[in-house]
């Protein structure tokens, strides 16, 4: 039995490490909402393509992927204090010169560079939270994530309106600056100071392979969307799928890989990597279509922001149904549910008129419904049954997958519909819409084909 004095302190640090991982989660989401409502006024002022919006996400996105590898070895090496702190520093940085940026091209490299300093604040403070947490307060402390993760994309895309409309894009980017200050202090007098482990050699060969072939992939869909650059983007697309079947090759061989895929054999982190990859994924694309669409038919900043008010709302009710039907009914009805809804909500944008919001209205509050179901399902799976030891690997893991998700539907989908309006103008925005809502529902067949016990919330082991 801990005296009470000590377990008070155990309590009150655990606390700590939980606020600032959710603090360092509400800067990531922040980044990640907050800007798709700036674009037309981005492409107005900087003079910038379809394709060179989605890089402002993509750049972001991809510095994120690139360092997000780096986690364990790092916070093994210099230990996790150092980790977040540097990694806030630079973030904070990269804030300030992309909300001061004087060409799309520099905003698209300070952004690689704010992403950069960011990748390590989720998988670091997300498995500190987690090992500070007792097994049994896990699900609580799934719940408080996804209560971010609702409140967060909310509220930005609002508050992002009323900054381009009150002032300008700029204010956008520079929110950041502020809260990412206070995260950096709180790091710096909060946290522990760890003592540097032992730490397997670092697989320079996987890191380099995996970072030059998420680039050139992401370049080469962006590249693809321009009519005077396919031969380019083809090339590269090619270039790409040589090199990260190198990395593949490369990984197999490796002791000691700079990520852990033998953790994929856990079925419930598989399906959770999957689900998020097309679910929640594939809304971050449609964010921006929807939003150039939106636009296109009269709404403005605000308005296109205030219609993830009902999302919010559909996504609150679908975390609480998931939280309590998970184990009664099991992942497998819920997930499917929430594909479906979502599906039906993305196809919906194709028939939203000027004056009319009661459709977008309905469309968002399906995609919420549908998007929650399946992000907050998939969170609970993915790190259920893993032990402590897996927890900063697994972590690495699933963000680089949910960074990835984000960052190749989003180029995927503005790809396409760079494509389309070359060639078929009218019908442009809907293809891609209807393309979007088929993504949707592709983890049905792999879903559907898994042993139910292999899905289950109470899974102990992988």
């Amino acid at each position: 039995m801990l005296p009470p004095r000590f377990r008070e302190c155990v309590m009150v640090y655990r606390a700590r490490v939980e606020l600032l991982y959710l603090l360092g989660f509400s800067l990531d989401l922040v980044n990640m909402f907050i800007g798709t409502v700036a674009y037309p006024a981005i492409a107005a002022e900087l003079h910038a393509s379809v394709s060179q919006l989605a890089w402002i996400g993509n750049a972001y996105m991809l510095g994120l992927t690139l360092v997000i590898p780096l986690g364990h070895w790092l916070a093994a090496r210099v230990g996790e204090r150092r980790v977040l702190c540097l990694s806030l520093a630079l973030f904070t940085v990269g804030a300030l010169l992309a909300g001061t940026a004087p060409s799309i091209a520099w905003l698209i490299a300070w952004r690689l560079l704010q992403g950069l300093g960011g990748g390590l604040l989720i998988p670091v403070g997300q498995a500190a939270a987690y090992r500070e947490c007792p097994p049994a307060d896990r699900a609580r402390l799934t719940t408080r994530i996804m209560a971010v993760a609702l409140l967060v994309p909310a509220l930005s895309p609002t508050l992002g309106g009323l900054l381009v409309e009150w002032g300008s894009w700029r204010g956008v980017l520079l929110i950041s600056v502020p809260l990412a200050v206070v995260a950096l202090v709180l790091a710096a007098c909060w946290l522990h100071p760890s003592v540097p482990a032992s730490a397997p050699a670092l697989d320079r060969r996987g890191l380099l392979l995996g970072g030059v072939g998420l680039s050139l992939l992401l370049l080469a869909l962006s590249l693809l969307a321009e009519p005077a650059q396919q031969m380019s983007g083809a090339a590269l697309l090619v270039g790409a799928a040589l090199v990260l079947s190198g990395y593949a090759r490369s990984a197999r061989r490796t002791t000691h890989p700079v990520l852990h895929w033998s953790l994929l054999r856990h079925a419930g982190l598989r399906v959770a990597m999957l689900v998020y990859l097309l679910v929640p994924g594939t809304f971050i694309g449609v964010q921006l279509v929807a939003t150039l669409l939106l636009h296109r038919q009269g709404y403005g900043p605000a308005a296109i922001g205030g219609f993830m008010l009902p999302w919010a709302i559909a996504s609150a009710c679908a975390i609480a149904t998931a939280r309590h039907g998970l184990t009664r009914i099991g992942a497998r009805p819920l997930l499917s549910a929430g594909m479906g809804c979502q599906a039906v909500g993305i196809a919906l944008l194709t028939g939203v008129q000027s004056g009319h919001p009661v459709l977008p209205v309905v469309a968002f509050a399906l995609m919420g419904l549908g998007g929650s179901l399946c992000s907050s399902s998939a969170q609970t799976l993915a790190f259920q049954g893993l032990a402590d030891t897996d927890l900063l690997p697994g972590s690495a893991l699933w963000n680089l997958n949910r960074q990835l998700s984000f960052c190749l539907a989003a180029a995927l989908l503005a790809c396409v519909l760079g494509a389309l309006s070359a060639v078929l103008p009218e019908r442009a925005f809907t293809l891609t819409l209807l393309l979007a809502s088929s993504m949707t529902l592709l983890p049905l067949l792999p879903l559907w084909r898994l042993p139910a016990a292999s899905l289950s919330a109470s899974a102990s082991s992988p």
